[in-house]
């Protein structure tokens, strides 16, 4: 009887297990589900891999920027209903590849672009150089640098002169020294460039940036508002390239985790500070001079990214980077005239005076 009871103890304690493992299969199954259902595709290391290695920073990263691609894709598809996005998977054959998900000639974006890459390989000798002259000392075996980038990045062209650009981008780097040792760091912003200035899309713009540096430390907003305007400058005009918001780089301390949490706080902070702009004036009425002023503006735009942007130089550095995605920034149209001056007490003169004397738009 005692035995017998024994193998019954056993056969339950089997059920049991058996229950277990089959409920943690149906969680699983869901937790996939609900992840498709939130990204734009798969990811480019996989479900399967992301969610066995979960605890691990890297597939953090990835799992927030999928869905930082996602929640702001969905965002701008649900104020441009006419349009949608273009969803472009690509492989890079030196390891990794990436998703672009890309809006063009819609009602109220004339092109929104997001993109995620997960890119994995050898930095060429370029990008090494590029990184040694920002203080990094990066010590290679034999000539090589293995490396992992991760990150989201997104330009939105409105068609509307009233709406503002935007643009963010969060990523992650590591890189692997001779002797095993890792560097890594973080990197990434979000800024606005208007073609007109809105002193209440301004102040919420940078309110709500200052919000999610502020849960962290007091002193993010200021440096990155600083750095923001410093690095966003296009130095052969004198003048930035929009109203700025937050820019950092090589951020690696306090910890991994507390760093990761910030950038988090961040990107989670994209949908908030820029939609409800697009909401308030992409159905503002415009004239022809207003539109002719927004394609100068963008000029300045291009100009600025191909001349002095270190995530295009990096991507066209980097071998086997995808041209497309790394050129998405750039808008559908825009213009040059020669010796072009608005009028003084213009709104264009306005707009010019803030880009080249930068605001403190929350104290």
């Amino acid at each position: 009887g005692a035995l017998g009871g024994l193998g019954l103890g056993l056969w339950r304690r089997r059920q049991q297990a058996a229950m277990a493992a089959s409920e943690e299969d149906e969680a699983e199954k869901k937790e996939e589900e609900e992840l498709r259902q939130r990204f734009m595709a798969p990811p480019v290391s996989g479900l399967r891999e992301l969610r066995r290695r979960r605890r691990e920073l890297r597939s953090r990263m990835e799992l927030l920027i999928m869905e930082t691609q996602g929640e702001v894709c969905r965002a701008l598809a649900a104020l441009d209903p006419g349009a949608s996005f273009a969803v472009d998977t690509w492989e890079r054959k030196e390891g990794g590849g990436g998703i672009s998900c890309v809006l063009q000639d819609g009602e109220v974006f004339e092109k929104a672009g997001v993109n995620v890459s997960v890119v994995s390989g050898l930095l060429s000798e370029e990008a090494a150089r590029q990184m040694r002259s920002r203080g990094k000392s990066l010590k290679a075996k034999d000539g090589k640098l293995p490396f992992c980038a991760m990150g989201v990045s997104s330009v939105i062209h409105p068609k509307n002169p009233h709406v503002p650009t935007m643009h963010f981008n969060y990523r992650y780097f590591e890189i692997e020294e001779a002797d095993g040792t890792k560097q890594w760091w973080f990197g990434g912003g979000t800024d606005l460039t208007p073609t007109y200035l809105n002193e209440e899309d301004a102040v919420h713009f940078h309110k709500t940036l200052k919000e999610a540096c502020d849960k962290h430390d007091l002193k993010l907003y200021p440096k990155y508002k600083k750095w923001c305007d410093d690095y966003f400058y296009i130095k052969h005009r004198g003048e930035r390239r929009g109203i700025g918001g937050i820019f950092f780089d090589d951020m690696d301390s306090p910890s991994k985790e507390e760093v990761f949490q910030f950038v988090k706080s961040c990107a989670k902070a994209v949908v908030p500070c820029y939609i409800p702009i697009v909401k308030r004036h992409c159905h503002d009425s415009f004239t022809p001079e207003e539109k002719l002023w927004q394609q100068l503006r963008r000029g300045r735009y291009v100009e600025f990214n191909l001349v002095y942007d270190r995530g295009t130089k990096f991507g066209l550095l980097t071998p086997g980077s995808r041209i497309e995605s790394i050129l998405m920034s750039l808008p559908l149209t825009a213009r040059w005239e020669y010796m072009h001056t608005p009028p003084e007490s213009s709104k264009e003169a306005e707009i010019l005076e803030v880009l080249r004397n930068p605001k403190d738009w929350v104290h």
